[in-house]
């Protein structure tokens, strides 16, 4: 279900341009690469302050908004208009997915999400970047492209942590619908279903949401795993990175 669209407290407002020489001598071709927009986006994000929208926290919030524009500054996302985090310390019977536009500040999806089989029960404590493990990874992610597979229309995604989420194209971890997501579902079984490792949303939402982030858009996967916290290049020193 579409979540009532709410205007995020300036994000986006004010656009400060990077202060030249950021990139070393030898990432010139690199900075090249990097638009203006993107650029003044992730300063924007970056000095963020404002309280949360919807039901998110905002310390995860914050997280989220560090991350990407960490990944902004790199050239990694630089076509970025959306940003999805996924809150998975949350229980999976609670709306803990939010998908923001970063163009025009608006909470726009705020829907239920489900995690893998692997990771646990209605709330998953074990995360993992290995295959076969049917866990759920945490990190930050960029959209890739859509296709049609044996879970309907899915959006493929490719991890950015390196040692966290990184293997999620070989994973096979993508974002797709499940009849398993539901309030429905939720009720009678005391949580959702489970996935593979995947993020699945629901069947009534999954294409028009799918559509909304793919392309180049950010996910952020929470949890307060203290070693992908603490590892994540995302999350520390962006400069350094």
């Amino acid at each position: 279900m579409r979540a009532t669209c709410l205007r995020l407290l300036p994000i986006l407002v004010s656009l400060i341009v990077l202060p030249s020489g950021i990139a070393g001598a030898g990432e010139k071709s690199s900075a090249g690469r990097r638009s203006a927009p993107a650029d003044r986006t992730a300063s924007a994000l970056a000095a963020w302050d404002g309280a949360a929208p919807g039901s998110i926290d905002s310390h995860v919030l914050k997280l989220a908004l560090q991350a990407s524009g960490c990944a902004m500054r790199q050239g990694l996302a630089p076509h970025a208009s959306t940003l999805t985090v996924i809150d998975y310390s949350r229980p999976s019977t609670e709306k803990r997915l939010w998908v923001f536009d970063l163009r025009t500040r608006d909470l726009i999806y705020e829907e239920l999400v489900a995690h893998g089989q692997g990771s646990g029960g209605n709330v998953p404590t074990l995360f993992s970047n290995e295959a076969e493990t049917h866990r759920t990874s945490l990190g930050l992610f960029v959209t890739g492209d859509t296709y049609a597979g044996k879970n309907g229309y899915s959006l493929r995604l490719d991890g950015l942590d390196q040692g966290f989420n990184d293997r999620a194209r070989d994973r096979a971890i993508v974002m797709h619908g499940a009849p398993y997501v539901s309030e429905q579902f939720a009720r009678e079984q005391g949580r959702l279903g489970r996935s593979w490792g995947c993020p699945a949303v629901s069947e009534s939402v999954a294409r028009s949401l799918i559509d909304r982030v793919k392309g180049g858009g950010l996910v952020f996967a929470y949890y307060p795993d203290q070693n992908w916290l603490a590892g994540s290049r995302y999350l520390g020193d962006c400069a350094a990175a």
